[in-house]
């Protein structure tokens, strides 16, 4: 999983700057939105309790840049939950590509020509975006046209591993002749 902060444009006639953090998960390109109003490690171990809870299956790395929200106390914060976190080479964005990708496709298809009342507008738009580009929008990217399909089937194939796993454990186990 990859997260990062964008900074999101001007808000109404607010002076107040505000931050979109995003998580993307690599394998289905299912993201989590959330705006705060500030970027630092507090709201980014919030955030992460939202992606938390909003993610069925359990996170096991989570891919950062090296900015201040994502230093040394998040990750002893995902160490305390067994997440392993990488930082990526400083002045390498590529490196987090998918969720610098749709930062841009975030510029360019929802917040470019939006004018936003306040924040709880904008928050409720971001929403409804996060909504449509999981489950209406195609992803080009993937063999399945959306997100909210990939991660559907991904879950059902996990599912039918753990299954065939437990399946063939059961088979393993040797019978015990009673004497």
């Amino acid at each position: 999983m990859q997260l990062d902060v964008k900074f999101v444009p001007r808000v109404g006639r607010a002076r107040q700057r505000f931050y979109q953090f995003t998580a993307i998960d690599e394998a289905t390109r299912f993201r989590v939105l959330r705006i705060y109003d500030h970027d630092n490690t507090k709201t980014a171990i919030d955030f992460l309790q939202q992606v938390r809870e909003h993610f069925p299956f359990a996170i096991q790395k989570i891919q950062t840049d090296n900015g201040s929200s994502f230093g040394p106390q998040f990750t002893w914060h995902l160490s305390d939950l067994r997440i392993s976190h990488k930082h990526i080479p400083p002045g390498c964005p590529e490196v987090n590509g998918k969720v610098e990708r749709s930062h841009k496709t975030d510029s360019e298809e929802f917040y470019q020509g939006r004018h936003f009342k306040h924040k709880r507008d904008l928050a409720r738009k971001l929403k409804k975006w996060e909504t449509e580009y999981n489950e209406d929008r195609p992803h080009l990217a993937l063999s399945h046209p959306r997100a909210g399909r990939g991660r559907k089937s991904l879950m059902a194939s996990k599912s039918r591993a753990r299954f065939e796993r437990t399946k063939y454990r059961s088979w393993l186990i040797p019978s015990i002749p009673i004497i």
